[in-house]
């Protein structure tokens, strides 16, 4: 008598997405600030020792402050290429004389019931002005996003002044409607100028 024994593939059990999935937590971000004179041409380097560790740059941004260039980047790779990458940037560091700071942040989802809004301010420039805005956003547990602020001098009247701009998101358990109230208060005591709008997608 013949037996005829058919073994089932191991893959055969896997669901067919297990292997994006497992990808996907394969994968690691890396968070890295970068700060240099602006006559080196840093992020030239940058962003080609990223690619040449096989990794995908996520968001990238940059500015001028006085004579410094600073970058921001978040990228993305395995386990693998991110540490590859990891020895390649401190390589970079002390061959170009800047500054490189790296962080692996943990990737957590926001909430989607969080509202997206944009804050912006302007008032005579005075100490403690942008640490007021923040705090009063921080103690509501507001998260900021972004944030940008500057001095300059007001045209015509060539007085300083300081605007400032954020984006935030607002959690659930927070009223709309009274929070604006209240910032719109809390704006009025330090006389500023403030424009506090949902982000329309």
């Amino acid at each position: 008598m013949l037996y005829v024994v058919k073994f089932r593939s191991f893959d055969d059990k896997l669901p067919k997405n297990i292997f994006n999935k497992l990808r996907i937590y394969n994968t690691v971000q890396l968070a890295i600030t970068a700060l240099g004179h602006n006559q080196i041409n840093f992020i030239a380097e940058l962003l080609p020792a990223v690619r040449d560790c096989k990794c995908n740059v996520l968001e990238i941004r940059a500015s001028r402050l006085a004579q410094t260039t600073a970058a921001y980047l978040l990228v993305q790779g395995n386990w693998n290429q991110i540490a590859k990458l990891e020895n390649a940037l401190e390589v970079l560091q002390r061959r170009m004389e800047i500054k490189i700071h790296i962080l692996r942040p943990e990737q957590k989802e926001k909430a989607k019931e969080y509202v997206p809004y944009s804050l912006e301010t302007i008032s005579v420039d005075r100490d403690s002005i942008m640490e007021s805005v923040t705090s009063f956003l921080i103690d509501r547990e507001i998260d900021i996003e972004e944030m940008a602020g500057s001095s300059y001098l007001a045209p015509y009247a060539q007085n300083p002044v300081f605007s400032s701009k954020f984006v935030i998101l607002i959690p659930p358990q927070l009223n709309l409607m009274s929070l604006r109230e209240e910032f719109l208060d809390f704006c009025d005591q330090l006389n500023i100028d403030a424009i506090l709008e949902p982000i329309k997608r």
